[in-house]
């Protein structure tokens, strides 16, 4: 069941608290190494840079990742998500020897038949991530 707070409502137009996940290149080799993709762009920056991105890239699905966390950790667990879906719009870029941001929001969207879907919000360095980022929980 979703983690209210204690006595805090949730009702359409509650703003969910923010979370920053903190990605470096560290994280993004302990990823490809769990998930298999190796893709160089997610490692070798003159590689990133040759192919047109500005930089390393984070995995596009170590970022849905982080926001389904955010999503599965207000829904108590992932067993209280019912839907989940996004749209990559930006990458996440990760400097050598630097820790940026993933921020996460939420707004509440509905409330219905014991369901609340909200919409999400993913940021990078104040750049939008994801767009159409919505999920869908058991109240």
């Amino acid at each position: 069941m979703v983690d209210t707070g204690g006595a805090r409502m949730i009702e359409v137009g509650s703003e969910l608290p923010e979370k920053v996940f903190l990605l470096d290149r560290a994280l993004l080799k302990q990823y490809a190494d769990a998930s298999g993709d190796q893709n160089p762009i997610h490692q070798n920056e003159e590689f990133a840079i040759s192919v047109g991105l500005p930089n390393v890239i984070a995995h596009g699905m170590l970022t849905m990742a982080l926001v389904g966390k955010y999503v599965s950790d207000f829904a108590g667990g992932s067993a209280n998500v019912l839907e989940y879906g996004a749209r990559f719009i930006k990458p996440v870029i990760v400097p050598a020897g630097e820790k940026v941001d993933l921020t996460v929001s939420a707004t509440v969207s509905e409330i219905n038949d014991g369901k609340i879907s909200i919409t999400l919000s993913a940021t990078s360095a104040g750049v939008k991530v994801l767009g159409m980022a919505k999920a869908v929980v058991k109240k």
